[in-house]
């Protein structure tokens, strides 16, 4: 029997992966036009979070063996934008033109209004569901935090620095961000798995 929690919480992830998915192709399409690192790694960030929430719809009604191993493979989902940022960010360093200022910082904008509200959505149900939802909570702020840096890169762009570096410097800050989320979603899931041996 499905308890009135784990509803609860069924909807809130489908409003996640679809919030998620929304701002995906928007922030996307900003990252390309203006050739921004900082938005290239938040976009892939975006879809990420989707197929977080989407494994989390497919996995909440598992034993906790299943959702502990299902645990540790998101943590390895976690390290994907970072690696894609690593390499967007080379190709940056090798032509280091400056991204357009206003629709980093707006895109930046939106996405900190989305991760905010996905944060906040989820938080009371981070202890609830083990690993898998403090994965999805733990990203949703997280690149609330991302979404504050590209705000402050786009404003540095256009104020003091016109430069590529600003937008560089986040951008890689959000992949190592994205590594350490991973090794608590590692660590949680790796407690998980222990507990369903005992």
């Amino acid at each position: 029997m499905v308890s009135e929690q784990d509803t609860a919480l069924r909807r809130i992830v489908k409003w996640v992966a679809a919030l998620n998915l929304s701002y995906f192709f928007i922030e996307f399409t900003v990252a390309v036009a203006i050739g921004s690192v900082s938005l290239f790694a938040d976009s892939v960030d975006f879809l990420e979070d989707t197929s977080i929430n989407i494994l989390i719809l497919l996995a909440l009604s598992w034993p906790l063996a299943r959702r502990a191993k299902m645990g540790m493979a998101l943590a390895g989902i976690l390290l994907i934008p970072g690696i894609a940022t690593i390499w967007t960010a080379w190709e940056k360093f090798n032509l280091p033109v400056a991204p357009s200022a206003l629709p980093l910082t707006l895109a930046g904008l939106g996405a900190l209004a989305i991760n905010l509200t996905c944060a906040l959505m989820l938080a009371r149900f981070r202890h609830q569901g083990g690993s898998m939802t403090k994965a999805a909570f733990l990203s949703a702020r997280n690149d609330a935090a991302a979404n504050v840096g590209i705000i402050l890169a786009g404003l540095v762009t256009a104020f003091v620095w016109q430069s590529a570096w600003p937008d560089l410097i986040v951008g890689l800050a959000i992949a190592a961000m994205n590594a350490d989320a991973a090794m608590e979603v590692w660590d949680a899931a790796r407690a998980e798995h222990l507990s369903a041996e005992a």
